[in-house]
């Protein structure tokens, strides 16, 4: 006999806060509820989770079915359990946060949300549930964490320039940075690799691209280097 339990179980859902980087401007993916509760409201892409799955893969089928994201760089970031987050009943939700190369991945919303669309992250629309919360959440992670894992590559094309790396820190840490300072401290880690592309179709002088040598990254890391940016 399958064992009984006593008391009554709460839901369980996984919200996904993605963030991506764009012109200078740290965004924010949302969707437009097409159910109630909230329907019509933005919110950030999530569900329930089934029986059959993991947090992990509920989170990544969730992400695919209402923004057509896949193969995204996603983190469990923390746990959401406050008792009348969801007027639907007793929820827990599981809250990641997703990093994404704007220019490598297409939104198309699809299953039970209207629309998806980007949004800056700091003036985002007003959100249902709990989410601004989770958000501002996601938000203090990537701030702390940038910092000594990089992460923030997951946010730029493969290929980059030392301006756009600069502006990416800039708008995730909410303050400029001394250009030479910089650049001095960014090259002096060994992480970056020049290529030989330059930038094209810009009306100023065009910049050199880099790239994240991964790589060289992994075995500076066993060797105890600490990335500090």
């Amino acid at each position: 006999m399958p064992h009984t339990y006593e008391y009554p179980r709460p839901a369980l859902a996984v919200d996904c806060a993605v963030l991506g980087f764009d012109e200078g401007d740290l965004k924010v993916l949302l969707i437009k509820r097409g159910l109630e509760p909230f329907k019509g409201k933005w919110a950030l892409p999530g569900g329930f989770v089934r029986l059959d799955e993991s947090l992990d893969v509920a989170a990544r089928r969730e992400l695919a079915e209402e923004t057509g994201l896949t193969h995204v760089f996603l983190e469990q970031l923390y746990t959401f359990g406050e008792v009348k987050r969801d007027p639907r009943g007793r929820t827990v939700s599981v809250a990641y946060f997703a990093l994404v190369k704007l220019g490598e991945q297409q939104v198309q919303a699809a299953t039970d949300a209207q629309a998806a669309q980007w949004f800056s992250a700091e003036q985002a629309p007003a959100l249902a549930f709990d989410h601004a919360r989770i958000l501002e959440t996601a938000l203090g992670r990537l701030r702390n964490k940038v910092r000594y894992v990089p992460i923030g590559f997951e946010l730029l094309p493969r290929k980059f320039t030392l301006t756009q790396l600069q502006h990416l820190y800039e708008a995730i840490l909410g303050r400029a940075l001394d250009k030479r300072n910089f650049r001095k401290k960014a090259l002096a880690l060994g992480v970056l690799e020049a290529t030989k592309e330059q930038e094209q179709d810009v009306a100023h002088r065009a910049a050199r691209l880099y790239r994240f040598d991964e790589e060289t990254y992994a075995k500076l890391v066993k060797k105890g280097f600490n990335f500090e940016l």
